[in-house]
């Protein structure tokens, strides 16, 4: 699979690390408010060193602590809310941020520079 790499002029949209549209299967766990465990499975649809984008069914909410594991390598990842964008249909947009830096969760072979990690 070949990324497609965005990238952005404006400085107000520039990210910590490069952009790449790369969907990833992964499974997102978390504690909903009433104190149950929720699962779900979904995929991303941008990913960064950073964290990256996707849609969930369930209703989270911006500074929500969740997990993140792949549903290929089996790797969790911590990670938290950034933001999410509610949707017209049974969707939101979620964007996430891992605890720590973790451009090794996705599967990229040759990831862009600024990603901190030898080529």
């Amino acid at each position: 699979m070949v990324p497609t790499i965005v990238t952005t002029q404006n400085p107000e949209n520039r990210r910590r690390s490069e952009r790449v549209m790369l969907q990833v299967p992964v499974v997102v766990r978390t504690t909903t408010r009433d104190g149950k465990t929720m699962e779900e499975e979904t995929h991303t649809e941008v990913v960064n060193a950073h964290g990256g984008l996707m849609k969930l069914k369930t209703e989270v909410l911006a500074g929500q602590p969740i997990s993140l594991v792949n549903a290929k390598t089996k790797v969790e990842q911590r990670c938290r809310v950034v933001r999410v964008q509610h949707g017209t249909g049974t969707t939101s947009a979620v964007a996430f941020e891992f605890d720590e830096p973790s451009p090794q969760f996705w599967p990229i072979t040759f990831p862009p520079a600024d990603w901190g990690l030898p080529r």
